[in-house]
């Protein structure tokens, strides 16, 4: 049953007897098992084996590899963690499918297929299943369908399962969840499907709910002044509090001793591209790190960025650390984000470690957007501004989009999005990947679009930021985007352990970012890498299967464990490289057979065709602006401008690719790629066009 954000009456609270329920201590690193998808209660996503150091690394070799059988093909991804217990290993697919392993052999023990609905299309990116919990002899999962499940640890069987959220109307679960003292916390994806995000907390016994934390207040609760009232005129904004969004992406954080959880919000709904004028305010608890009872009250809250028009919401997992500041100890709490900053606070209060200071930024009363954004003092890890990029109009970090096209950096993409960082105690940073992803952008809902940024360079960093300053410790440059991958593991040898979408299991040393081995697995290895003990050997595990969107690297089923020891005869050797995902921005997708050409305002539909020699094209603008098609390659052709309900038809006689721009609008780009023999004695291309002479610009020939 559901209750209010804040001030919520508690249904059950948290068992405080039967010691049964009580499992090991995470708020300890992890050592000989992974037991908690962040590692330990905190997420850290630290171990304290060292067999496995800096000097030996170099001979860790594939101890076995699993193929799953599940989670294959280009819809799915592979971005579980694994956990580890009693010498098993439980994971999660793509597919919401679970399989137990012996964790010394990979032998399965047993599988539990979802049997999963495949026409679910209120997923947002990509059908994905970050990990389980497990407590109680169970293992609970979230469903793509929005249930929920507590499976039997040792034969699989299903013992319960729950709806939490019904996916038609938006709802859906890819979070691992959090178990602690007989209480399961999971958050709700949906943001992006004009849904009101919340965290629920369900009995580990029976599956049922115990209260609900709803993540945008309704009105009269505390910060539903950031929201249009519910009395406005107009009923877009009176009830945009009800498809607030702010969606719970990840496994929360706990703290025990204060009695509290922690997670972030996703960005406000129904979305964040420049819609910003349906709901004026700062949209709490939207793009915000949440602090809450483990009764489900409210106790502090920090947003991020205020009236999100960019999707620059923060959905990695949050990590809690101990760290001194001018002389004293503080209990902290750290999130890299979309934006590129590390957000460092007090996690006892919210209130900033390192200064954040509140900065003007653009304004645009067209899309009620903020006056100023909290910017932490430190370093950013990753761009904040794009490269040049002709003849493209640039604009950097907090930028208001509106009706014309831009290019811009961070993307909606870019920066740290999933991707989980790292503390180590040991050296006081965090470790964290980030994508560097420039974005061709143009507001939502204004009937305009805007094709690919050709030629924009996509590349990525892994950083280790220091958390007593927030300043770069050092940096690697990377080839691909990781924001949205396997993020970092830390040890207590000073390793940290990354895989890249190219297929590459890495080590690098933990102070200086020297890469010291790596190991090609064959897809790509964008799931978060975990580290066990048994019977004296450490083992290092990545699950490889790529992921489906953004990087879209190469797909698979499966698990690769490490170890110094190898395999018997040390007969597991690399697998061949797959193809590694594109970094310079091309024509991609699929090419339609069309002889018809959609113009609007900001692209062409379909951007890429084909046809045969001898094929008359024709070109219609149904934008509101004058566009036209010109192109330099031989034979090259110009429509002329063509105005509103104009039209143009281009005959191909000769084969070949050829593209075009919009002279007045050059990042609007198209393809036509002509196959067939040439037809001889007649010009490449001839246009024929219906439209009146234009007064308008001459369009230069040549792409720009």
């Amino acid at each position: 049953m559901a209750c209010a954000a804040v001030g919520c009456a508690t249904i059950a609270s948290a068992p405080t007897d039967g010691l049964a329920q009580r499992g090991p201590d995470l708020i300890k690193p992890a050592g000989k098992e992974w037991l908690t998808i962040g590692g330990d209660w905190r997420n850290t996503r630290y171990s304290t084996l060292t067999q496995i150091n800096r000097n030996n690394v170099k001979n860790l070799k594939g101890a076995f590899v699993v193929h799953l059988g599940s989670g294959l093909g280009s819809k799915y991804s592979m971005e579980g963690t694994p956990i580890v217990k009693d010498r098993i290993m439980y994971v999660s697919t793509g597919n919401d499918d679970v399989f137990a392993l012996d964790a010394r052999t990979g032998a399965l023990i047993w599988e539990n297929k979802s049997g999963i609905n495949q026409n679910i299309n209120t997923v947002c990116c990509g059908w994905s299943n970050r990990g389980v919990a497990i407590g109680e002899g169970k293992v609970f999962l979230g469903y793509l369908d929005g249930n929920f499940a507590a499976l039997d640890m040792k034969t699989g069987k299903t013992l319960w399962k729950t709806q939490v959220g019904r996916w038609q109307d938006g709802y859906t679960i890819v979070s691992a969840p959090l178990y602690h003292n007989g209480v399961l916390y999971t958050g709700i994806s949906g943001g992006d499907r004009s849904t009101r995000g919340f965290l629920a907390a369900l009995d580990a016994k029976t599956g049922q709910e115990k209260w609900r934390f709803y993540t945008v207040p309704a009105p009269g609760e505390f910060g539903s002044d950031t929201w249009p009232k519910p009395d406005d005129r107009d009923p877009k904004r009176a009830n945009a509090w009800k498809v607030g969004g702010a969606s719970v992406w990840q496994t929360p954080a706990i703290d025990p001793e204060l009695g509290l959880i922690y997670f972030s919000t996703g960005n406000p709904g129904p979305e964040a591209g420049g819609v910003g004028r349906d709901r004026p305010g700062d949209n709490l608890f939207s793009a915000s790190i949440v602090a809450i009872t483990l009764e489900g009250k409210y106790a502090w809250h920090f947003q991020q960025v205020h009236h999100d028009l960019w999707d620059f919401d923060c959905p990695s997992p949050v990590v809690l650390f101990d760290q001194v500041y001018e002389g004293r100890i503080r209990k902290g709490i750290a999130e890299a984000c979309k934006t590129g900053w590390i957000y460092i606070l007090d996690r006892t209060s919210g209130k900033p470690l390192i200064g954040i200071d509140e900065k003007p930024v653009e304004v645009d009363p067209r899309v009620a957007s903020s006056p100023t954004q909290p910017i932490p003092r430190g370093d950013a890890v990753m761009p904040q501004c794009p490269q040049a990029l002709a003849p493209w109009v640039t604009k950097c970090i907090f930028g208001v989009i509106y009706d014309e096209p831009i290019l811009m950096s961070p993307g909606g993409n870019g920066g740290v999005n999933w991707s989980p960082m790292a503390y180590s105690p040991r050296t006081g940073y965090f470790y964290v990947t980030a994508a560097d992803r420039p974005q061709s952008r143009i507001l939502r809902g204004l009937g305009k679009t805007v094709g690919p940024a050709l030629g924009a360079k996509y590349g990525g960093t892994l950083t280790a930021v220091d958390s007593r300053t927030n300043k770069i410790a050092w940096q690697k440059r990377m080839p691909y985007s990781i924001g949205q991958g396997s993020g970092v593991l830390a040890t207590a040898s000073d390793l940290v352990f990354h895989g890249e979408p190219d297929g590459n299991a890495q080590a690098y040393d933990a102070r200086t970012g020297e890469l010291l081995w790596q190991w090609q697995t064959g897809a790509g290895a964008d799931a978060p890498a975990i580290t066990y003990e048994i019977d004296g050997t450490q083992y290092v595990a990545f699950m490889v299967g790529g992921v489906s969107i953004q990087t879209t690297s190469a797909n698979s089923d499966t698990i690769w464990v490490f170890s110094l020891k190898g395999s018997p005869g040390d007969r597991l050797k690399p697998f061949a490289a797959p193809k590694p995902p594109e970094n310079v921005v091309g024509f991609s997708g699929p090419v339609a057979r069309s002889n018809t050409i959609k113009i609007d305002d900001f692209t062409y539909g379909p951007i890429r065709t084909t046809v045969a020699t001898g094929t008359k094209v024709t070109f219609s603008n149904a934008g509101t602006q004058a566009h036209n098609a010109t192109s330099s390659e031989a034979g090259g052709f110009d429509t002329g401008m063509l105005a509103k309900d104009e039209s143009a038809s281009v005959t191909f006689n000769q084969p070949g690719t050829y593209t075009y721009i919009c002279s007045p609008h050059p990042s609007m780009i198209g393809q036509i790629i002509v196959t067939g023999p040439a037809i001889a004695s007649v010009p490449a291309t001839v246009v024929e066009s219906n439209a009146p002479k234009s007064t308008g610009p001459t369009p230069p020939h040549g792409v720009h």
